[in-house]
């Protein structure tokens, strides 16, 4: 059984220490991103499904759920993450990559994707930010709102996250999962515990805040990446627009659309067993 505690490793990078989930193995490997206070436990399910045929690593980014805190002069800006993931795709020496993204995971992708990272020989794009919809929703521009407050404050209002109710909220995480509730109280603990960990999520949220339109500008340059992607979307996402889906998909050369019912943005979590079918048929 693939477990967080018995497969997490660690990796000195130019930001910091990250943490990653990593099954090894000799064949290609999927790297899967997750998004703003998000950690690798994400991708446990469908890690499950895929490790038999696939090397799976999942990194825990540093937007607010990891567990060690960053250099003070790292940059947590949304490209300063995509230079930080390719940074970490070059220290393990993957060739071949499956780039798999959801959530603001996906808008990381993009931005490498956009850079043309060779190692990435394919993608998949899960219910996430494109385009101009950053902050999304209702839930981000209230996350990135609160990265506004000075680092205890913003303590003081993640507390309130300690409550179902309020995780459940639209605010919060409430139209992100509709099943994944255990693994979001699992996710705000170090942001509540560390004050370096808010600190960190503040200036990653500040400096997110101060581009909104990243992905725009990352959309322009899309169209170069000759690869194949797989697009796929939770058909009633209520944070990521489903049009999004479509306009991805045909804006890529390769691009190909999936809708998956019964899911919330955080497909991972919601529909792992069809996520993973998706992505082990595309990776094949």
């Amino acid at each position: 059984m693939i477990t967080l505690e018995t497969t997490t490793r660690r990796i000195e990078l130019s930001a910091g220490t990250i943490e990653y989930l990593d099954t090894g193995g000799d064949t290609p490997a999927v790297v899967l991103l997750g998004g703003l206070l998000m950690d690798a436990s994400l991708w446990t399910d469908v890690v499950a499904e895929l490790a038999g045929e696939h090397r799976c690593i999942a990194p825990t980014l540093p937007m607010g759920a990891h567990r060690r805190p960053m250099q003070p002069d790292a940059d947590l800006s949304p490209a300063g993450i995509a230079r930080l993931v390719t940074e970490f795709l070059d220290r393990l020496d993957l060739d071949d990559v499956t780039l798999v993204g959801n959530d603001t995971g996906g808008a990381i992708a993009q931005l490498v994707m956009a850079s043309q990272d060779k190692r990435v020989g394919r993608a998949v794009l899960v219910s996430c930010e494109a385009f101009d919809n950053f902050p999304p929703g209702l839930t981000g521009t209230t996350i990135v709102l609160s990265g506004k407050l000075p680092p205890a404050l913003f303590g003081l209002f993640m507390q309130q996250l300690r409550l179902r109710p309020v995780r459940r909220l639209p605010i919060a995480f409430g139209w992100l999962t509709r099943r994944g509730d255990a693994a979001t109280a699992r996710w705000i603990r170090p942001v509540l515990k560390q004050p370096e960990i808010r600190r960190d999520a503040v200036r990653m949220l500040r400096a997110a805040g101060a581009d909104p339109r990243f992905l725009e500008r990352a959309a322009e340059r899309l169209p170069a990446f000759d690869r194949p992607v797989l697009v796929v979307w939770a058909a009633g996402d209520r944070v990521m627009p489903p049009e999004h889906g479509r306009r991805l998909a045909e804006l890529l050369p390769q691009g190909r659309l999936a809708e998956v019912a019964d899911s919330r943005t955080l497909v991972p979590l919601d529909q792992p067993v069809e996520l993973s079918r998706l992505i082990a048929e595309f990776a094949g």
